[in-house]
C-alpha cells in the first residue's frame, strides 16, 4: 500500500530512526495507530506485545483489524496489517503478557525506546519499573473520548510513572454492597461478585450473602434469627453458611431456586436486621411465581421504536427471563471451561450482570439501567474515539524523534483538550518534572509505610493485596529485617506456603521493617509496618505519607548531559552490555502520563481544569494514573491515558514559556470559521 516517507526527516535523523529498535506494548486503539505511524516514519525494527484478542467492539476504531480477524491475536494481526504500509519493516509480534518472566531486564535492554499503549495500571507499573531497571526511555500515552495525553519518562531525568500517588480505584464497603445498596453501581458490583461466586474464582471478600457483621446492625442483626437454634452446618442466624458455589452446585444451578435464595430468602433475612431500615427504605422481596407487572415501563420508557435492544430498559419479567437464560448458558460454559472470568464482551456474562443488578435494584428501590449503561459501568469503559487515538499516536512519534536526537529538554507533558483555548490551541504542554526523591519506585532507596491490623492480616493478604496489588510487584521475596533474617514470603513455589494463612502477628510486632525484593523487576522496597486495630471505611490497610512527597521540580535543560544525537553511537544503545546514553521515557497510555486506563482497548484521557464541561466529562472517567501538581492521568482505552492539568492550569495556558512559544510543532491550531 505504501512505504516510509523519505526526505521528510534530516538524513542523520532518518538513519537513527532506521537503526533503532522499538518495543510497543499494546496493540489496541493507540497501538494500531502507533504501529502505522512507526512504519511510515521509517522505523524498521519493532517488537509488539499484546495478550488480547480482537473483539467485534474493537472494529470501529482499531483500523488494522477487520471482521475476519475477530478472535485472533491483536499483535499478530496488527503486524500483518502494518506490513502492508511498509513491507520492508521488521515486526516481531508476540501474543503474550508483558509481565511474564521471559521479558526481564535483559530483554528490555535490547531496545532504544519503549512505547506504552496499555489499558491497565498493573501493566503500566511493571513496564515503568522494567524501563527504569534497564535504563531505557519510555513514552507513555493515554486517551479517552476527546482527551489525550503523552509524556516521556527517563530514569534520573524525569519523574517516573509512579513518582506521585495514583488515585485509588473506586471501592465500596462490603456491608454496603451486601446489605444496603443505594446506587446502581452498588447493585452492579454485587452482580459481578455473584458471577465470581457462582462461576469464577471464589473470593471471600466478594461474598454476596447478607453481612451479619455489619456494624450498623450491631445489637439486633436479625435478633430473632440469631436467638434461634443454630443450623446443623454451623451457620449463623438460621441462615445456612455453605458457600454460594456449593449451594448452587447442589441445586444444579436451578434458576428458580437460585432466584428464591438471592432475591427472596436473603432479602427477608436482611429485613430482620431492623436497625438497618430505621432511616432507609426497606427492600421488597420478589416471588418467582408472582412477579410485578410493569406495563407503564414498557409503554413509556421504551416507546422510542428506534432504540437498540441494549438501550431499552427491561421489565422485571424480562430480567427474570434473561436471568434464567444466561444462567443456563454460563452453566454450560462452566462445565466446558472450568472457572470463568467475567468479560463484558461475552454475551451470557454481560446478560447475567445486567439482569441480576436490575433485579436487585428493583428490590431496593434503585433506578434500573439499560444493558448498554450497565456494560459501560461494569466494564469501566471510557469512550474511545479513533481520531483522538490517531492524534495521540502522532504525538508519541514526535516525542520519540526528540528522544532519539538527544533533545530531552524539549520533551513536554502534552495534553490534548476537548476544545481550543483562548489562543485557539487544542494542546496544553507542561515541562517534565524531575524525579520525586520520595518515590517508592525510582528513589535511590525506595521506602514506604503501611498501617494494618497484625491480628487479622494474613501473610497471603500481605503478599497479594499489599506487595502485588498496591506496590505492583510480580514475584516478591520478603524478609523480616529484625536481625533474624526470617523469610516471610518466597517467590520459590512451596518454600513458605505454610505461612500463607497465618496472621502477621505470629511473626512480627508493630514497627518492624520488611525487606521486599522482586528479582524480575530488579526492584527492592523497604516497608515499615505499623499496627492499627481499625482503619476508616473498613480498609484492610493504609499506605501512609504518600501525600507528603516533595513537589517535583520542572526538568532543566539536559544539553550538557545528553549527546547531540548526530550519530547512532550517540543514541541509546541496543547492546546487552547495559551501556547506553540517557534518553527519555513517557508515561501516558491508558489514561495518564503515567499509568492509564481501565477497561477499554485504547487509552486514557487527560482532564483539564479550564472548562467545567471538561471537568464533568473527566469526573465520569476512573482515574488510574499518577498525579502531579501539573496533571493526572486516568485510564481509558488500551493505549492511552487521561490526565488533569495543574490546578493553576489557566496560568500555564495564558502565560506560556518562551520554550512553549517556540514549540509550535506540538500544537494543533484551530482556525476560526
Amino acid at each position: 500500500m505504501a512505504a516510509c516517507v523519505r526526505g521528510i526527516l534530516p538524513e542523520d535523523v532518518a538513519e537513527m530512526v532506521s537503526a533503532c529498535r522499538v518495543l510497543v506494548v499494546g496493540a489496541g486503539g493507540i497501538g494500531c495507530e502507533l504501529l502505522k505511524n512507526l512504519v511510515l516514519t521509517g522505523f524498521q525494527d519493532i517488537v509488539v506485545i499484546d495478550l488480547d484478542t480482537i473483539d467485534v467492539s474493537n472494529l470501529n476504531r482499531q483500523f488494522l483489524f477487520h471482521k475476519k480477524h475477530v478472535g485472533k491475536s491483536k499483535a499478530e494481526v496488527a503486524k500483518e496489517s502494518a506490513l502492508r504500509f511498509n513491507p520492508n519493516a521488521k515486526i516481531d509480534a508476540r501474543h503474550d503478557s508483558i509481565t511474564t518472566p521471559e521479558y526481564n531486564r535483559e530483554f528490555f535492554m535490547q531496545f532504544t525506546l519503549v512505547m506504552n499503549a496499555l489499558d491497565n495500571r498493573a501493566a503500566r507499573n511493571h513496564v515503568n519499573r522494567m524501563c527504569l531497571a534497564a535504563d531505557v526511555p519510555l513514552i507513555e500515552s493515554g486517551s479517552g473520548g476527546y482527551l489525550g495525553q503523552v509524556a516521556v519518562i527517563k530514569k534520573g531525568f524525569t519523574e517516573c510513572y509512579e513518582c506521585l500517588p495514583q488515585q485509588a480505584q473506586k471501592s465500596f464497603p462490603g456491608c454496603t454492597i451486601r446489605n444496603t445498596p443505594s446506587e446502581p453501581i452498588h447493585c452492579i458490583v454485587w452482580a459481578k461478585h455473584l458471577f465470581n461466586q457462582l462461576f469464577g474464582e471464589e473470593d471471600p471478600d466478594q461474598d454476596v450473602s447478607p453481612d451479619t457483621a455489619d456494624p450498623e446492625a450491631a445489637g439486633d442483626a436479625g435478633q430473632d434469627s440469631m436467638n434461634s437454634d443454630p443450623p446443623k452446618d454451623g451457620g449463623v442466624g438460621g441462615v445456612e453458611r455453605t458457600s454460594t458455589r456449593a449451594w448452587a452446585e447442589s441445586t444444579e444451578y436451578n434458576a428458580q431456586k437460585l432466584f428464591k435464595k438471592l432475591f427472596h430468602d436473603d432479602v427477608k433475612y436482611l429485613l430482620s436486621m431492623d436497625k438497618l431500615w430505621q432511616k432507609r427504605r426497606p427492600p421488597v422481596p420478589l416471588d418467582w411465581e408472582d412477579l410485578p407487572q410493569e406495563q407503564d415501563l414498557e409503554q413509556n420508557e421504551n416507546q422510542e421504536s428506534t432504540l437498540l435492544h441494549d438501550q431499552r430498559k427491561l421489565s422485571i419479567r424480562d430480567c427474570v427471563s434473561m436471568f434464567k437464560d444466561s444462567l443456563d448458558s454460563l452453566k454450560q460454559l462452566y462445565k466446558e471451561r472450568g472457572e470463568l472470568v467475567w468479560d463484558k464482551d461475552e454475551e451470557p456474562a454481560m446478560d447475567f450482570v445486567t439482569c441480576a443488578s436490575n433485579i436487585r435494584a428493583y428490590i431496593f428501590g434503585i433506578a434500573r439501567n439499560t444493558r448498554f449503561t450497565i456494560k459501560s459501568m461494569a466494564g469501566n469503559i471510557i469512550p474511545a474515539i479513533a481520531t483522538t487515538n490517531a492524534i495521540v499516536a502522532g504525538l508519541i512519534v514526535m516525542e520519540a524523534l526528540k528522544v532519539l536526537r538527544g533533545r530531552l529538554d524539549q520533551c513536554k507533558m502534552i495534553f490534548l483538550k476537548r476544545t481550543a483555548n483562548e489562543r485557539n490551541k487544542l494542546f496544553l504542554t507542561c515541562p517534565l518534572d524531575k524525579p520525586n526523591p520520595k518515590c517508592y519506585v525510582c528513589a535511590p532507596k525506595p521506602e514506604a509505610s503501611v498501617k494494618l491490623n497484625l491480628s487479622t492480616m494474613t501473610v497471603k493478604g500481605l503478599e497479594e493485596k499489599i506487595f502485588k496489588q498496591e506496590f505492583g510487584m510480580i514475584a516478591p521475596d520478603v524478609e523480616i529485617d529484625d536481625g533474624r533474617g526470617l523469610i516471610l514470603i518466597s517467590s520459590e513455589e512451596g518454600e513458605t506456603e505454610d505461612n500463607n494463612f497465618k496472621v502477621l502477628g505470629q511473626f512480627m510486632r508493630s514497627g518492624v521493617q520488611l525487606k521486599a525484593d522482586d528479582f524480575l523487576q530488579n526492584y527492592q522496597l523497604t516497608l515499615n509496618v505499623t499496627h492499627c486495630d481499625k482503619l476508616e471505611d473498613e480498609k484492610e490497610f493504609e499506605v501512609m505519607d504518600r501525600s507528603a512527597a516533595s513537589e517535583p521540580q520542572p526538568l532543566q535543560s539536559t544539553e550538557d548531559q545528553l549527546p547531540s544525537g548526530t550519530s547512532d553511537e550517540a543514541q541509546p544503545g541496543t547492546s546487552t552490555n547495559g551501556t547506553r546514553t540517557p534518553s527519555t521515557t513517557s508515561n501516558t497510555n491508558d489514561g495518564q502520563a503515567g499509568p492509564a486506563p481501565g477497561d477499554d482497548d485504547d487509552d486514557d484521557l487527560v482532564m483539564l481544569d479550564e472548562e467545567e464541561e471538561e471537568m464533568d466529562q473527566a469526573s465520569a472517567i476512573q482515574k488510574t494514573m499518577p498525579v502531579s501538581k501539573k496533571r493526572r492521568l486516568s485510564s481509558g482505552e488500551g493505549g492511552a491515558g487521561v490526565m488533569t492539568s495543574p490546578t493553576p492550569a489557566k496560568k500555564a495556558k495564558m502565560v506560556p514559556s518562551v520554550n512553549e512559544q517556540e514549540d509550535d510543532e506540538d500544537y494543533l491550531i484551530v482556525l476560526d470559521d
